[in-house]
């Protein structure tokens, strides 16, 4: 059976057939079979109460299934957010990564600005590419209005780190906060690093042509940089 990737607004069509008795379902999300934890998350979901809350987030920080992590923030995402989000905020702040990645992934779905106070520097430079990633998604999505512009300068302190896929959330995290990023990605086009003038170039490139792709993006301003210039040339 294909396994569903959920999202807030619904069920998956899909879906398996849920566990039936609530307080089986949270002890089944422990079980050994990743297919009766997905089975178990759901039933979770499908019928949301206070009292799962926590379940759900403890398991979120430990869950080694993709599948089954994705299902346990939907069924989060089916509570109340005044349940949910204060022990996703304390998870954030958690000391393993994939407690404070998947955290923060959650609270970009549930998008309760209340939590954007949790959004600190330090996560938008956690030394873990994947919460960082996590961290800079749920960022663009709880930005109060009118601090975007800020937001984009501290995106852009992280231009020039990590692996293709870490560069390539990062051009996308600034690239969704709109035209208010072009000051602070303009002014890094000049930085003396350059892989950060790279990355900052090809972002500029994606946001000008998105049909351009990331890649290509890339490999034209390595070009501009190993020649010596800002890219701004006749423009």
């Amino acid at each position: 059976m294909t396994q569903p990737t959920p999202t807030p607004a619904s069920t998956p069509a899909s879906a398996p057939t849920p566990v039936s008795a609530p307080a089986s379902a949270l002890r089944a999300l422990a079980h050994a079979d990743p297919s009766v934890r997905l089975r178990a998350a759901l039933a979770v979901g499908s019928d949301p109460a206070p009292a799962s809350v926590g379940t759900l987030v403890e398991r979120c920080a430990v869950e080694p299934d993709f599948s089954v992590r994705e299902m346990l923030t939907w069924a989060l995402t089916r509570h109340a957010p005044a349940a949910t989000v204060p022990p996703l905020v304390d998870e954030v702040r958690s000391e393993h990564a994939q407690a404070r990645s998947q955290a923060l992934h959650t609270l970009s779905k549930i998008g309760d600005r209340t939590a954007w106070p949790a959004i600190t520097p330090a996560l938008l430079a956690d030394p873990d590419d994947e919460v960082a990633r996590s961290a800079w998604r749920a960022a663009v999505v709880l930005v109060p209005e009118g601090e975007e512009g800020a937001l984009a300068v501290g995106l852009t302190t992280q231009l020039g780190r990590g692996p293709h896929e870490t560069r390539l959330s990062l051009s996308r995290a600034l690239i969704a906060l709109g035209e208010v990023m072009l000051p602070a990605l303009g002014a890094a086009t000049a930085h003396p690093d350059p892989g950060v003038r790279a990355h900052a170039l090809a972002t500029e490139q994606l946001w000008r042509d998105p049909e351009a792709g990331f890649a290509s993006a890339v490999e034209q301003a390595k070009r501009i940089v190993a020649l010596g210039g800002d890219g701004r040339e006749g423009r």
